[in-house]
């Protein structure tokens, strides 16, 4: 009887803390430097199932055409999120980092890039609101 009760209770514990997660899902825009100086709008399309991620991040591409890239390796743990995203560029392919704490409807990200010419990775801080 104590097993089941055992066991009972670390399942009731354990949904306790899948529903405690914060929802990322929807939309969430923030602003990003740019080469130049210039700033960008980002969106940041998220689909939270348990503690998966998916989704996509879209910002301005050269030429002024929309650039999606889908997310990979996404995670959720609690109020913390985790993503990646592969990008190619002149032939090269880079991996960004994106680790982040929700909270409400504010998500503060921190996203790490690769260094140029095989540098020191460089990591900014942005805020995404939620849209959606």
């Amino acid at each position: 009887m104590t097993k089941k009760l055992l066991f009972v209770m670390t399942i009731l514990l354990l949904a306790a803390v899948v529903a405690m997660a914060a929802d990322a899902s929807g939309k969430w825009m923030f602003e990003q430097q740019g080469r130049g100086g210039n700033t960008m709008q980002v969106t940041l399309t998220l689909k939270v199932d348990g503690a998966a991620l998916t989704g996509t991040v879209s910002q301005p591409g050269r030429g002024g055409e929309t650039m999606e890239t889908a997310i990979t390796d996404g995670k959720v743990d609690g109020n913390n999120i985790s993503f990646t995203v592969k990008r190619e560029f002149n032939g090269n392919s880079f991996v960004i980092t994106y680790k982040g704490v929700l909270d409400g409807d504010t998500l503060k990200l921190d996203i790490t890039r690769p260094g140029r010419g095989g540098g020191e990775p460089r990591t900014d801080s942005v805020t995404a609101k939620r849209s959606q």
